[in-house]
């Protein structure tokens, strides 16, 4: 009853907002927001929170899911006008409430993603230690690599193996062929199996 309640609230509410803001006048240019929804995993939700965003008229341009132990954790690029994006940062957090999610929202401007030039892939099977994403993730600060992407993963058994997966950018070819040479020489160091492959490339450097 108290459910019910609740979404009867939260609809009426989410009326009013519309009308509120349908009366204000703001810039024609599309207005992008990052939002992280992080809560306890169970049937429908991811389908709650994205019918909620068209519900407001946003759009979803990217996304990613991830599901760590018993909680997910779903990020979204939404762009949609400024009557839109200033709906949802009104009703979400109440929605959030509701299904019993942390949400954290934030606007980006558009054109402020990093200049990519020498995009790569790197894959790695290491025999797991403490800080071991660490070694990598330092190997491209110092190369002036930008992470775009990053996942891993734990393997159990004798030994234990993790398995890294990062999607970065370089400034230059001549910078990704330097990564490439201290790649190699990380990975013997670890005795990990690892491959750089260079975006839209066919031959694959296995290290």
């Amino acid at each position: 009853m108290h459910s019910t309640a609740c979404q009867q609230f939260f609809y009426v509410y989410l009326k009013i907002i519309s009308k509120t803001l349908g009366n204000i006048t703001l810039s024609s240019s599309p207005v992008h927001l990052v939002i992280t929804a992080l809560g306890s995993d169970r049937a429908g939700i991811v389908n709650t929170i994205t019918r909620h965003v068209s519900q407001c008229g946003c759009n979803i341009e990217d996304s990613r899911l991830a599901l760590l132990g018993g909680e997910f954790t779903f990020v979204m690029l939404l762009s949609g006008s400024a009557n839109a994006i200033n709906m949802i940062e009104s009703t979400l957090p109440i929605k959030g409430a509701e299904l019993e999610l942390l949400i954290v929202m934030k606007r980006t401007p558009t054109g402020s993603t990093p200049v990519r030039h020498e995009g790569f892939s790197l894959t790695v099977d290491v025999p797991d230690s403490p800080r071991i994403i660490e070694r990598f993730t330092a190997l491209l600060t110092q190369h002036d690599m930008h992470i775009a992407e990053l996942m891993t993963r734990a393997h159990p058994g004798t030994p234990a193996i993790l398995s890294i997966r990062i999607h970065a950018y370089g400034s230059s070819a001549k910078a990704l062929a330097d990564l490439a040479y201290n790649f190699q020489q990380l990975c013997q160091e670890l005795s990990a199996q690892g491959t750089l492959q260079a975006d839209g490339r066919q031959e694959t450097d296995r290290l």
